[in-house]
């Protein structure tokens, strides 16, 4: 009897300990990181009142907005290098793959890259469409090559459906069903075509987001991190025309400061972007033109941005955004017009300044807009500081957690780069240091902004601010 007692004990202390014990599995959150390609802040949670951004302007109500998150570079290789290491690197464009030949090779200094730092603790982790460079994250000539893999270690699945399409470079430079770019000349700087979102490569990499984060929410053991690579509006713009729809009649916003500046700047002539055909039309000085081009760039923010809500309405859907950490992250700027540049690339505000919005279960400011200037360096350090992931010493960036706490507190310095120039964005000032040791200098409490180089006029703030950019990029 004193027997068949205890066993019933022992059963019942089984069932009692079973819950606790998958709870326990599940104590860390999940990790869901949304990229979205040449996205400036042009959404109406950042000010932008005439685009219609629903889906992203939800999240920031339901997280912190950082109205000074800055890149660091203005091209998408070397900046989703910082996103995807925590550490600043190359200013090339193939960064990663560099990163990945130099592993290759047997080269035993290379630090783990975040998705393998979750991975080796305890999270299944997928990518799915543009996560690093090269959309599904493969090189080769067609983009799809098993063997030429540019986060080697990182990823449980890197995807990246083509549906009917041939391959990946039909989403990469594609417009409406997986269009392949070969003569960029013979491919419209922009079009509308009538169809729904799949007819664009976006609508099929979230189609297949969705089917992922099914089997992963359904998994009761192991905790995910997953990273979503939307494309648009990255060139050239292309949309549904539902979405052009929306804008075709619309009032928009004066360009600010438009004209070439005068001096030595990093300015460009904007060759990606005259790479396209533009039907010999100049966006500088045909307004109507460049309205053109606004309002399809608008309708790319538009798409992008329906599929962002279907990812947040599936994570809600599966239960699974209780306990997900989301992270929207735009991978750099983009110039409409201003400074007379159509496209980024530049060490102007407008190519390094991006949007980024975290929310995370439980957080006590839920809608805050913060100004503290942060980078794109301090997403893989705070990541690990909101799972309690063991901290990245080799990473190169501050956690925000703080920030997150309290939205008032102050950020720290920005930097970026290209390869014949670095800038360092403070709270007030940017300034830029080229090469050959010239410097711009820029006043972002004028009216003036960063159209007026004042470094003449300020010697002794050139001299700490360059020597901070340099601290800075000898970590």
């Amino acid at each position: 009897m004193k027997k068949k007692k205890f066993t019933l004990v022992i059963a019942i202390c089984a069932l009692l300990i079973v819950p606790y014990a998958l709870a326990a599995k599940k104590e860390k959150p999940n990790v869901l990181i949304i990229c979205v390609d040449d996205l400036r802040p042009e959404l109406n949670c950042y000010g932008a009142s005439y685009i219609s951004s629903p889906n992203i302007d939800k999240l920031a109500k339901n997280g912190v907005s950082f109205q000074q998150h800055y890149v660091n570079a203005p091209s998408c290789g070397p900046s989703r290098y910082t996103l995807l290491t925590g550490q600043y690197g190359s200013a090339k464009n193939n960064a990663i793959f560099l990163r990945a030949e130099e592993i290759k090779s047997g080269n035993k200094t290379i630090d783990p890259s975040m998705p393998e730092w979750f991975r080796t603790h305890g999270y299944t982790t997928v990518s799915v469409g543009k996560v690093s460079h090269n959309p599904g994250g493969r090189g080769g000539a067609n983009w799809d090559d098993d063997s030429v893999i540019e986060m080697p270690n990182a990823w449980d699945k890197h995807l990246m459906p083509v549906a009917e399409w041939q391959h990946p470079r039909g989403a990469m430079h594609g417009l409406a069903h997986g269009e392949i770019r070969k003569n960029a000349k013979d491919m419209d700087v922009f079009q509308t075509v009538e169809g729904d979102d799949t007819i664009y490569p976006d609508g099929v990499i979230v189609d297949e987001a969705l089917k992922q984060l099914q089997i992963l929410t359904a998994d009761d053991e192991k905790p995910f991190f997953m990273a979503v690579g939307i494309i648009k509006p990255h060139l050239p713009f292309g949309a549904p025309k539902s979405y052009f729809d929306i804008y075709e009649n619309c009032k928009l916003p004066a360009i600010h400061h438009p004209h070439k500046p005068v001096g030595k700047t990093t300015w460009h002539g904007s060759s990606e972007f005259n790479r396209y055909n533009t039907w010999g039309k100049d966006a500088n000085n045909d307004a109507a033109f460049a309205d053109d081009v606004r309002r399809h760039y608008a309708a790319c923010v538009s798409y992008a941005d329906a599929q962002v809500g279907k990812v947040l309405a599936e994570l809600k859907r599966t239960g699974a955004d209780k306990n997900t950490i989301v992270v929207l992250w735009g991978d750099h700027g983009w110039h409409l017009g201003e400074h007379a540049i159509w496209g980024k690339h530049s060490l102007f505000e407008e190519s390094l300044h991006s949007p980024m919005i975290i929310h995370y279960p439980g957080m006590k400011h839920k809608g805050t807009k913060t100004t503290a200037v942060v980078e794109t360096l301090d997403i893989f350090p705070t990541l690990c500081d909101l799972t309690k992931v063991e901290f990245p010493t080799f990473a190169q960036g501050v956690s925000l957690k703080g920030i997150l706490e309290q939205p008032h507190q102050k950020g720290h310095y920005a930097v970026a780069y290209k390869s014949n120039a670095s800038t360092i964005r403070t709270e007030t000032h940017r300034l830029t240091l080229h090469k050959n040791g010239f410097v711009e200098l820029y006043d972002h409490t004028s009216a003036e902004k960063e159209t007026k180089n004042i470094a003449d006029e300020n010697p002794e703030l050139v001299k700490e601010l360059v020597a901070a950019l340099k601290l800075k990029l000898q970590k």
